[in-house]
């Protein structure tokens, strides 16, 4: 573009800065673009030439091919260790749930046998009890029969 195509117009000054407005005339048929329209025409190539980027191409899809099973086998790799560290922690938890609550019934087991056996003492000295005033009563009761003749 030359410069006679573009057109300047100030439009206000500020203590800030300038404003201002840029028109670029309409291009003109006989102006030729400084880029060329078509791709540039590609040389020929020779069998061998052809034959070494083939070779690459593959060598490269082997790569990428052996990069994705690398990264698959690592993935797999992981996923078999994760499944393998949460069966271990259930069984821990299972393992401490047992064992927990084996100990939670032996210790009610106790304390039930404990307060059988003092339910038992306590039947039995009632009992002696009972007996002390029955030979009490009966001791008692001869001696009121005799009495009241």
């Amino acid at each position: 573009m030359a410069s006679s195509d573009i057109h300047v117009k100030e439009l206000e000054k500020h203590a800030s800065g300038q404003a201002s407005k840029l028109t670029l005339s309409p291009c003109s048929k006989e102006a030729v673009p400084e880029f060329p329209l078509s791709p540039p025409k590609k040389k020929d190539l020779s069998l061998e030439e052809i034959q070494n980027k083939l070779e690459a191409a593959e060598e490269r899809h082997e790569s990428h091919e052996a990069e994705v099973l690398n990264h698959l086998a690592e993935k797999w790799e992981h996923e078999k260790e994760m499944v393998q560290k949460a069966i271990e922690e259930n069984n821990n938890f299972s393992k401490m749930a047992e064992e927990k609550l084996t100990h939670k019934m032996e210790a009610n087991k106790e304390n039930q046998e404990t307060q059988m056996a003092t339910k038992l003492e306590s039947l039995q000295e009632k009992d002696k009890h009972m007996e002390e005033l029955w030979k009490n009563r009966e001791s008692k009761d001869p001696a009121d029969e005799n009495g009241a003749d």
